[in-house]
């Protein structure tokens, strides 16, 4: 009876888990907490696409994102700054279209995959971020020459007045891993175990938040 109810109670923790984390991730934007470019949006993404169900892996985090973008907003704007102008909107776009893609990314990994996996795969979606936006910026910042050489310099010096991107980078890669991993193993820790009844019957325990496939239609000779 306890290993069940125990069992019961990892479980909700389980479903819960991503949207605490969720909650976290919009907290964790409030300005200045990190440094540039150190963000828990990448794992979020990544884990989001890995955890959730199909519908809610994509409104949920590309909505909560959007939603603290627009406070951000009003918040710089009450402290002088313009923060939305034409081309930061569209620059901005495109950072959703990234986040989209790690979301992707995310789906093609399985919720039982190895933690050392995951946390790749969270490392990985950071990079896909980091090159996606970075490539925007050479194509639409005229300060920048449209060759290789122009990509790279984007890619690790950036311009005049600003951190070198390497800097972003290395924030960018290590907050990708360091959130997955927490993440991670915060869902591994609290997934339901596999009860002496599923031994026996060589049942597997479920993958969390993983919706079941519909049934066929009708079974053809």
């Amino acid at each position: 009876m306890k290993r069940r109810m125990l069992r019961a109670v990892k479980e909700k923790w389980n479903k819960a888990l991503p949207f605490v984390f969720m909650a976290l991730f919009a907290l964790s934007r409030w300005p200045g907490l990190f440094p540039p470019n150190f963000s828990v949006a990448y794992a979020m993404f990544f884990c989001a696409g890995v955890y959730f169900t199909r519908r809610t892996a994509w409104w949920l985090p590309l909505g909560v994102i959007i939603l603290t973008d627009v406070a951000l907003n009003f918040y710089y704007q009450s402290k002088g700054s313009t923060v939305w102008t034409g081309s930061a909107i569209g620059y901005q776009c495109v950072n959703y279209l990234a986040y989209a893609a790690i979301i992707w990314l995310g789906k093609r990994y399985r919720p039982g995959s190895s933690t050392l996996s995951l946390i790749g795969g969270g490392v990985l979606g950071a990079l896909l971020f980091y090159l996606v936006t970075n490539t925007a910026s050479w194509l639409s910042n005229p300060e920048y020459s449209k060759t290789i050489l122009g990509w790279i310099t984007a890619l690790t010096t950036g311009t005049k007045g600003w951190p070198q991107t390497w800097e972003f980078f290395r924030n960018t890669l290590l907050s990708g891993g360091l959130f997955t991993g927490v993440f991670v193993a915060a869902m591994k820790a609290t997934a339901p175990s596999e009860s002496p009844q599923d031994k026996e019957a060589g049942v597997r325990p479920k993958a969390p938040e993983e919706e079941p496939e519909a049934a066929p239609e009708e079974a053809k000779a």
